[in-house]
């Protein structure tokens, strides 16, 4: 394991094997069936960050024990990284004789003229020997002829599924903090968990940010709180463009964080009859926050017109 990994707790606890993966039953039986014949076929894995789609693609290829690259899409999405990378490994042998697999990260980063169109024939022409995995967050990012030659997997969790998961990860939580040998409070830690849920990669990565403290406690619960929205709200009502900004400078917040506790506040901090424009506004903007370069000026336009054409209470 090199340094990278073992300072990465995300990296070091990563599952090599699709039963020590995180996920809803029915996915988790479908990943098996392919580690236990020895078979994967082309695969688009997508849904939310953190969910471990990249996890699962790896699991898969060390299972199996396969050859296998990592390339990510948003790195290297043009199209020379097709013909430099992608196509001369998967037209050549593997040492150990069997499949080979490229794993894509990211692949709806790829250039959808250019890149995602040659990849199409890549699939078919070296089907017999390469293996394609790819992931994304952004589904119809990935052109409809890439989709159909993949068998498609959605890791969108199912009402049902979520206490469950929600408990596998609270274990594997206090499983590495015990590894770790990092004091922590079960409540706290599950004020953590429920944030940042289903982003599991997100719950480790603020743990391991916490952990550096020395212990898991009721110290970082302020940091753990939702985000706070009053001071944004005010200057929403008050059609105050530069404290709005301020705001949205300041807190650093995910943008779709923002999102969704606007969302959730609607009906306390909008009048009735301007919901439904608000909650269009907010659906279009989350969902341009796939594709914009800079996020805080999409949340800002965002915010922008909530402030002129909603009224609040």
């Amino acid at each position: 394991m090199n340094t990278v990994n073992e300072a990465l707790w995300v990296e070091k606890y990563r599952p090599h094997r699709i039963e020590d993966c995180i996920l809803p039953k029915e996915l988790k039986e479908t990943f098996q069936k392919y580690v236990d014949r020895k078979e994967i076929p082309h695969l688009l894995l997508c849904g939310t960050p953190g969910v471990g789609k990249t996890t699962v693609a790896k699991a898969l290829c060390e299972e199996i024990d396969c050859d296998y690259i990592m390339l990510n899409g948003s790195d290297e999405s043009g199209i020379d990284t097709f013909r430099m990378k992608i196509k001369q490994y998967a037209s050549t042998i593997s040492f150990g004789g069997g499949k080979k697999v490229i794993i894509i990260d990211e692949a709806d980063y790829l250039n959808p003229n250019s890149t995602q169109p040659a990849m199409r024939g890549a699939m078919e022409e070296f089907a017999h020997n390469c293996t394609f995995i790819l992931t994304c967050n952004y589904k119809n990012r990935i052109i409809d002829p890439l989709q159909s030659r993949c068998a498609v997997v959605d890791f969108t969790l199912k009402a049902t599924d979520k206490p469950k998961m929600a408990a596998g990860i609270m274990h594997r939580a206090e499983y590495l903090l015990g590894e770790e040998k990092i004091p922590y409070d079960k409540k706290v830690l599950a004020e953590v968990v429920k944030k940042h849920f289903p982003d599991y990669r997100r719950i480790l990565n603020e743990l391991q940010r916490y952990a550096v403290g020395g212990e898991i406690d009721a110290g970082i619960l302020s940091l753990v709180a939702d985000v706070e929205i009053t001071n944004l709200v005010d200057a929403l009502r008050d059609r105050n463009f530069r404290e709005m900004r301020k705001w949205c400078t300041h807190h650093g917040y995910d943008a779709n964080q923002v999102f969704r506790r606007i969302y959730d506040s609607l009906y306390d901090v909008v009048k009735k009859e301007t919901i439904p424009n608000a909650v269009v506004i907010l659906a279009r903007y989350q969902y341009q926050a796939a594709f914009v370069a800079d996020q805080e000026l999409n949340l800002v336009a965002c915010l922008t017109e909530i402030m002129a054409e909603c009224e609040f209470v």
